[in-house]
């Protein structure tokens, strides 16, 4: 299978690109419309995009889904030009910033991930680029991750009742995970004002991040920002159960949801792949709506250090 189609609200179709050695883009937040018969969900977070072998088969799936529908709360604007065309343009000299450690206290600090964000910055070097220890300040805010996670407490809540709705009962413990049912539980717990608040500080956050690309005060930002797709090599079957699932879970994913709640574009390449020959992604992140950029890297980076014939040994 050439195409997948994948969503992602919090990292799902960069990280399971990330784990199976595929391309994974996720669009800006109103490039593909979710019409006719939804208009957001998770305060804006969620989009739909592909998986796939290439950077070309991306490209054309994003020029064949993008657009805008009557109705849509949001809207990215158009592209000067097919990103078909991006395939193999000039790139130029970019300025990009590069994230190789841990966000948080307790995240994973992997010697593979830093080998493979050390190889990226050679690689990235290599064809001229200026490459800088750099990363928005606002990716680390602690406030992040609950903040997030109550938007979607509210949004799994308010989901389960339209199930309920759907099927005549209540949504019990023999039909959801109960992962699933304790978050409806934190979210029952929010009052309609304290999610307001939280969506208020979520736009203001927004801001801050986007302004290490295009800064107010009109100075250089960035062109890119390089971060680990995950922070680790894909984890053991099992790993991510039990007790502790929770904690593990967040101690990998440290990279990606903030891009979700931004709206910029990013793309995971299968750039890396650990000592067991299982592939590891590389992030890029550009500017809002800026999709061309992430295609012209992807397609120079994909013609200087080719995947397409590498596969895991289980595959």
């Amino acid at each position: 299978m050439a195409i997948g189609h994948a969503n992602d609200g919090g990292g799902s179709i960069r990280i399971p690109a990330s784990e199976c050695g595929l391309v994974g883009l996720k669009p800006s937040r109103g490039r593909i419309s979710k019409g006719p018969d939804a208009g957001e969900s998770w305060m804006g977070a969620t989009v739909d995009g592909v998986v796939t072998r290439s950077v070309r088969d991306t490209a054309l799936m994003l020029d064949i889904l993008s657009g805008y529908e009557t109705g849509d709360p949001y809207v990215a604007p158009p592209f000067s030009r097919p990103l078909m065309e991006e395939i193999g343009r000039p790139v130029g000299f970019l300025r990009i910033g590069i994230l190789d450690h841990p966000l948080m206290d307790g995240g994973v600090d992997h010697p593979e991930t830093r080998e493979s964000m050390a190889r990226t910055r050679r690689l990235l070097e290599s064809l001229g680029h200026i490459v800088e220890d750099a990363h928005p300040a606002a990716m680390g805010d602690p406030d992040f991750a609950d903040t997030f996670t109550g938007i979607v407490a509210v949004a799994t809540d308010a989901g389960l009742v339209d199930v309920e709705r759907i099927i005549g009962r209540p949504v019990g413990e023999d039909d959801i995970e109960m992962d699933n049912l304790f978050m409806r539980e934190i979210g029952k717990s929010i009052t309609a004002t304290r999610y307001i608040a939280m969506v208020n500080w979520m736009h203001a956050w927004s801001r801050r991040m986007l302004d290490w690309w295009t800064p107010a005060d009109g100075s250089q930002g960035f062109d890119l920002l390089v971060t680990p797709t995950l922070a680790g090599p894909p984890p053991k079957l099992g790993w991510l159960t039990g007790p502790e699932a929770g904690l593990r879970l967040r101690s990998i994913l440290q990279y990606t949801a903030q891009f979700n709640v931004s709206g910029q574009p990013a793309i995971s390449l299968p750039l890396h792949w650990s000592s067991d020959g299982l592939p590891m992604g590389v992030q890029f992140v550009a500017a809002a709506n800026r999709e061309d950029v992430l295609v012209r890297i992807a397609s120079q980076l994909e013609a200087a250090a080719p995947w397409r014939d590498k596969v895991p040994p289980i595959a």
